[in-house]
């Protein structure tokens, strides 16, 4: 067994993380998933910074800051939600010199994570989608640590289709003679076609009686949640959430 110390001793809230994964096993295996993650992650945070595009350094520091939360990663979280703040009101003074410590946690924890799990084998994420009787859910989430963490909780129960911005979420929309798909699990914060452009779509093309969604998403900003609003969604789930709550609201939102 793994100890669990060796991320308290340097600031990982673990206990708190708990509340949400359930147990060490679901948060070594979401841990494995974070690694495979964080590296490209990194790198289009330094991208998007070199180019000055602020947009999507928001986007992007939110999404770090979301699964920062996830992992009990508090500095990290909250460099994290400074840098997504400013970007969003464009302060490129701000991103470009308070970037080295944002970046330099961000190593300190993806080092002290491989520590952790050395000399052990994470499990496969992999889920299967191939036994056509079961009902099918979009997932549409730029973090690959939600969609994983959703495609645990769901396992065996659902096939899973995960889209990772909202162009390929509506690519599988528009494909659903072949997929079936019977609910929409929607962010509306990702990279380069957002959550509501997918919303306008749906609109568009008369689908929300035929896929029913319900909006999955780590903004506070109430007048976010009221824009969602205007659209027949379902309902709305805040990151981060429980195994319970994703259960619940799949609940509410399947047909």
């Amino acid at each position: 067994m793994r100890n669990k110390n060796i991320l308290i001793k340097n600031g990982v809230d673990v206990d708190k993380s708990l509340e949400l994964f359930g147990t060490m096993e679901m948060y070594d295996e979401s841990l494995g998933d974070f690694l495979k993650e964080i590296e490209n992650k990194l790198y289009k945070i330094s991208h998007f910074k070199e180019m000055g595009d602020m947009p999507n350094y928001a986007i992007l520091t939110h999404s770090l800051k979301t699964d920062a939360k996830y992992f009990g990663f508090t500095k990290l979280a909250e460099l994290s939600y400074a840098h997504e703040l400013q970007s969003k009101e464009n302060n490129i003074a701000f991103v470009n010199s308070d970037y080295p410590n944002l970046i330099n946690e961000a190593r300190r924890i993806v080092a002290l994570v491989k520590n952790y799990l050395t000399g052990n084998e994470t499990t496969s994420s992999e889920v299967k989608n191939e036994c056509s009787a079961l009902p099918t859910i979009l997932i549409a989430d730029d973090s690959e640590i939600i969609t994983n963490f959703v495609k645990r909780v769901l396992d065996g129960k659902y096939n899973i289709l995960v889209a990772s911005d909202g162009q390929v979420a509506m690519n599988y929309i528009e494909k659903n003679n072949a997929h079936n798909i019977k609910a929409l699990l929607l962010d509306l914060n990702m990279p380069n076609v957002d959550g509501f452009k997918v919303l306008e779509f749906m609109k568009q093309n008369n689908l929300f009686n035929t896929i029913p969604v319900s909006i999955i998403t780590g903004n506070d900003n109430r007048e976010i949640d009221l824009d969602a609003f205007q659209y027949p969604i379902v309902d709305i789930l805040k990151k981060p959430f429980t195994e319970d709550a994703v259960k619940r609201i799949l609940d509410k939102t399947l047909i």
